[in-house]
């Protein structure tokens, strides 16, 4: 049974199992992540959660990040995950299902706290929720059935618990049945105009698998088989599938099987990850058009077009809201506004997606000349590379075409320690301040040596923000 091989390979999975690359990559996107939820820390959906995750007071509880207040750990997990996600600047792994496994950093954080963990803990924790996740958007796609992704991240995310409390192998085989029977979530989440709760479903997943998690530990039993049974999650959710090796298990040949952490990316721009080399496309195209043409060359292209390929194009360039999104939530998951606003800005931040920028009337008249065509050339290359080919006519009857294939941040073209750093200074330090950033960083590098997750905490809050 999978729920069985699956809390195996948790009990079993030790620190020295990882590589000394995957342990860099945990801490990397540990950085990534901090980053991204000071970013997000003004958000609407990231201050509604905080404030329900403040109405309750635990002593000895988890930290809502930005505070000092200690609230129940999946209050904890749901509020500081929503500042991880709200952004879409978090990390990504694209396959049969995509995913932002970074989203199951909050939940092991939160136990990691309430268990003093150590930092060696913790970082297994979290390389074991990237794994479970990933290996399962491999196995099985859940959007063309009707379901979200995040379906997937209520087990990632009670196996990482569970690894961080130390449970039992029987105690994490109920984790993986009540995480899972109880956790589906529809893809409506993602269709048409974009809510609030974008934002808020995997925190919600990621809360879900940590209380799954806590109910096994004091002994909740949860409905077996629950992926094979006669209604359950194969039959009823994803389909049959097969769950390959998992990272440190070992081929015929003796070698260990690599972490799916080392093939995640890191979002060099804040937008949907099918758009990165779009954007890269645009910026690229707009020096050679302004170069050739004039500072003004954007306002008079005749025609933009975005050549892409079938699963970008469903997600970002098919419903008619992307051509007039109203919400930071649509415009970021929009192939023509993407594009659009990197014309005409020549740059891609988060003021991209301010509700001024939103309602720029010479943004929605560009946004008119976009068509999003596939390019049957572009068949089989994704996930391995996300191709955009862009062309711009203009109305002298010139034409530009840029294709980028792979984005900076993806494994193939990674982002340094450095740009990664950079990012949580542009994020953070308006938030915390510098000194407290770059102590940040230097805990995190050291992270394997501290003996209690605990004193992350005090470096993520935000001066005079208890309230």
């Amino acid at each position: 049974m999978l729920a069985n091989r699956l809390a195996s390979y948790t009990q079993a999975l030790c620190y020295d199992d990882l590589s000394g690359d995957v342990v860099h990559e945990v801490k990397r996107r540990i950085l990534d992540s901090a980053g991204c939820a000071f970013g997000a820390w003004k958000a609407t959906p990231c201050r509604i959660a905080r404030h329900v995750a403040q109405s309750a007071n635990v002593p000895g509880g988890a930290t809502i990040w930005g505070t000092s207040h200690k609230t129940l750990p999946d209050l904890a997990a749901f509020a500081n995950g929503a500042l991880v996600r709200y952004l879409d600047f978090n990390d990504t792994y694209l396959s049969r299902e995509p995913a932002h496994p970074s989203d199951n950093l909050a939940a092991v954080l939160a136990a990691g706290e309430i268990a003093h963990a150590s930092g060696k803990r913790v970082i297994q924790a979290i390389a074991l929720a990237y794994e479970i996740q990933c290996r399962l958007c491999d196995a099985a796609a859940l959007r063309s059935r009707g379901w979200d992704h995040v379906t997937y991240g209520a087990i990632s995310s009670a196996l990482g618990v569970a690894k961080t409390l130390k449970l039992s192998e029987a105690q994490t085989t109920q984790a993986i049945n009540l995480a899972t029977v109880a956790n589906v979530a529809l893809r409506q989440t993602r269709v048409g105009e974009m809510s609030m709760w974008k934002a808020c479903a995997f925190s919600n997943a990621a809360r879900n698998g940590l209380f799954a998690a806590i109910l096994a530990q004091r002994g909740m039993t949860g409905p077996a088989p629950v992926f094979e049974g006669e209604k359950g999650y194969m039959k009823l959710v994803s389909g049959p599938f097969e769950l390959p090796r998992l990272g440190g298990e070992r081929a015929f040949d003796d070698r260990p099987t690599p972490f799916k952490i080392l093939d995640s990316y890191i979002k060099h721009f804040p937008v949907e990850y099918h758009a990165q080399t779009a954007v890269e496309a645009a910026l690229a195209l707009r020096t050679e058009l302004l170069k050739a043409e004039g500072d003004d060359a954007v306002r008079h292209l005749s025609e933009i077009e975005i050549g892409s390929y079938d699963v970008a194009i469903d997600i970002i360039g098919r419903d008619p809201e992307k051509w007039h999104p109203t919400t930071r939530e649509t415009a970021d998951h929009s192939f023509p506004y993407c594009v659009a606003v990197a014309l005409l800005d020549g740059r891609t931040t988060l003021h991209s997606f301010d509700p001024d920028r939103l309602r720029d009337p010479a943004l929605h008249e560009l946004m008119k000349k976009v068509r999003v065509v596939p390019q049957p050339e572009f068949a089989g290359r994704y996930p391995e590379t996300m191709p955009t080919r862009l062309t711009l006519r203009t109305t002298r009857g010139n034409v530009y075409v840029r294709q980028t294939d792979i984005p900076l941040g993806h494994p193939g073209n990674p982002m340094s320690d450095q740009d990664v750093e950079e990012k949580l200074r542009v994020l953070a330090s308006r938030r915390i301040g510098r000194a407290r950033v770059e102590k940040l960083i230097g805990l995190v590098w050291a992270l394997e040596q501290e003996t209690d997750i605990a004193t992350l905490m005090p470096l993520l809050r935000v001066p005079n923000h208890d309230a």
